[in-house]
């Protein structure tokens, strides 16, 4: 069980992914909250004793949340940790989210057409890249979750393969903290391992700056609903025991379901 985010710790569990992050084009995608801010901590430290240099990417949308004194207050200090953050604007307004069914899937569906543009027009090599995300331990537990409750307690007798369910790859794939993709490049997901209370603690004991400003539509997140019961029960989650229940109980698939999957449908329907 992952009970320590101490660097030292973390290190250690993945030092072998570190070791080998010496030749590679990292790309870190920076949101500002909690969990981002905590993974580029973690990586901002590993990059001076691995020996790696990486960039760090956000975009700026909901733009309500992005204001400009928010972005210069957390691009302060990062500075000042030789960390430099590139913003991207999607141009798009928040009325379009107002106006959405579900505001959270068009956020989502920007940000990976924004990323998607950045990698179109930079990555030459696609076998150096590694695509660094911040999803937690909470992160996936909510997930099954909302597989339980949206696909097996609501439709028992609906027949939906899992190359059909397009939701069920999304969120599942996301269990694993690291992935070797078709086409060489790899997906690092550094907290995967860790409960909220532990993120919550760094954040505490380095002051690390995060948005201020709460997404006026994260209600629509099933995930931050699920956060405010894990919050009120206490409770906490063990990453090896989640992925027993997952494997033998929800279907998980193996890595190689998902690795085999091109670029062009992984980075677009998928990631």
């Amino acid at each position: 069980m992952c009970s320590d985010l101490s660097y030292s710790h973390w290190k250690m569990e993945h030092k072998p992914i570190l070791e080998s992050f010496s030749d590679k084009n990292i790309i870190m995608l920076f949101s500002g909250g909690k969990d981002s801010s905590v993974a580029l901590d973690l990586i901002t430290m590993a990059k001076e004793e691995f020996g790696f240099d990486f960039t760090a990417h956000s975009a700026t949308f909901p733009n309500h949340r992005y204001t400009e004194t928010e972005k210069i207050r957390i691009e302060s200090y990062w500075v000042k940790r030789g960390v430099k953050i590139i913003w991207h604007d999607t141009e798009e307004k928040d009325d379009s989210l107002e106006n959405s069914k579900n505001p959270c899937f068009r956020c989502q569906e920007l940000r990976k057409n924004l990323m998607n543009s950045i990698l179109a027009g930079s990555i030459e090599d696609w076998n150096s890249l590694v695509l660094i995300v911040s999803y937690s331990l909470w992160d996936i537990v909510s997930y099954s979750v909302e597989h339980l409750l949206t696909d097996t307690f609501s439709n028992p007798d609906q027949k939906v393969s899992i190359e059909e369910n397009k939701r069920f790859k999304e969120t599942f794939q996301r269990f694993y903290s690291f992935l070797t993709m078709k086409e060489g490049y790899q997906i690092f997901r550094p907290l995967v391992k860790y409960n909220n209370d532990d993120i919550l603690k760094v954040v505490a004991q380095k002051n690390l700056p995060i948005l201020s400003i709460p997404c006026a539509f994260k209600d629509f997140r099933p995930k931050r609903i699920l956060e405010k019961y894990y919050e009120k029960m206490g409770l906490r989650f063990d990453y090896n025991q989640l992925m027993r229940f997952a494997k033998k109980s929800l279907n998980l698939p193996n890595m190689s379901s998902f690795t085999a999957i091109g670029k062009e449908d992984y980075l677009t329907n998928i990631f």
